[in-house]
């Protein structure tokens, strides 16, 4: 597992003027374990953003960046300075790291498996399968092609574990596979945040372009009804709303009367 940072800042002030100058120190506790032997313990010295002194575990000792930072490391490898700073990384570095690998590094996430189809451009097989598995941790899993369920060895290849910059990972497995009546073609991944092993089949009655047309096709019907429905709806409801007005009675008595004369 890459290494691993846990980090605290102590930043003194020493003169407060229009340019201002400051004066810093950085705890950094480096690890791949949360045993002694796998933490590395730095402590440094800055002074306007320029580090000019370093404690270092992995030295032993003060190290010097500047005429300034040499001074002041060969003063303090000689003094009582130098046994504090070593015995932090024991006192300083290995209860923080322990507590960060019991509530953040032990944790584990389960992965989400998407199966695939696609079509290699070299086309010398009829498809590609492609097993991607997303957002799992720990990196360590296992996947695997299984037809009719047994594992299958031949025309696999896998990309390695690829980091997210999260601390999550995902991995992507391929398999050249040519159709075959009735057969069954699974992926398979092993994680230690499964209780089981989690298999996913493929089902080639459509591929997955195919499908997703058909998807769109569907969704436009369904809408372009839902439209006409509302359409007549609103037509139906405006022509119940109209009234007739009747004709005027006295003009229909008018021309009554001019028909007998």
């Amino acid at each position: 597992m890459a290494s691993s940072f846990l980090n605290f800042s102590l930043l003194f002030i020493t003169v407060y003027t229009a340019d201002a100058y400051v004066e810093f120190a950085v705890d950094r506790c480096e690890f791949n374990s949360p045993e002694l032997e796998g933490i590395r313990y730095i402590y440094s010295h800055y002074y306007n953003k320029v580090e000019y002194a370093r404690f270092d575990s992995s030295v032993g000792k003060y190290v010097g960046y500047t005429e300034f930072g040499v001074k002041n490391a060969d003063a303090w490898n000689k003094g009582p300075e130098l046994a504090a700073r070593k015995a932090q990384r024991e006192t300083y570095c290995l209860n923080n790291v322990r507590n960060d690998y019991q509530r953040a590094l032990s944790k584990s996430v389960e992965p989400y498996v998407r199966l695939h189809s696609v079509v290699p451009p070299s086309g010398g097989h009829p498809s590609m399968l492609v097993c991607s598995v997303y957002n799992f941790y720990p990196k360590q899993i296992r996947v695997t092609w299984l037809r009719d369920g047994q594992e299958v060895s031949s025309d696999v290849t896998s990309i390695n574990e690829l980091a997210n910059t999260d601390w999550y990972y995902q991995i992507h497995s391929q398999m050249e596979y040519t159709p075959r009546s009735g057969e069954k073609i699974s992926c398979m991944v092993e994680h230690a945040s499964l209780q089981e092993p989690l298999v996913t089949d493929w089902d080639p009655s459509l591929p997955e372009s195919e499908r997703n047309k058909i998807a769109i096709g569907a969704s436009g019907l369904i809408l372009g009804l839902i439209l006409s429905l509302a359409g007549f709806i609103y037509y139906k409801r405006k022509s119940e709303g109209r009234i007739l007005v009747p004709p005027d009675p006295g003009l229909a008595l008018h021309f009554s009367l001019s028909d007998q004369s």
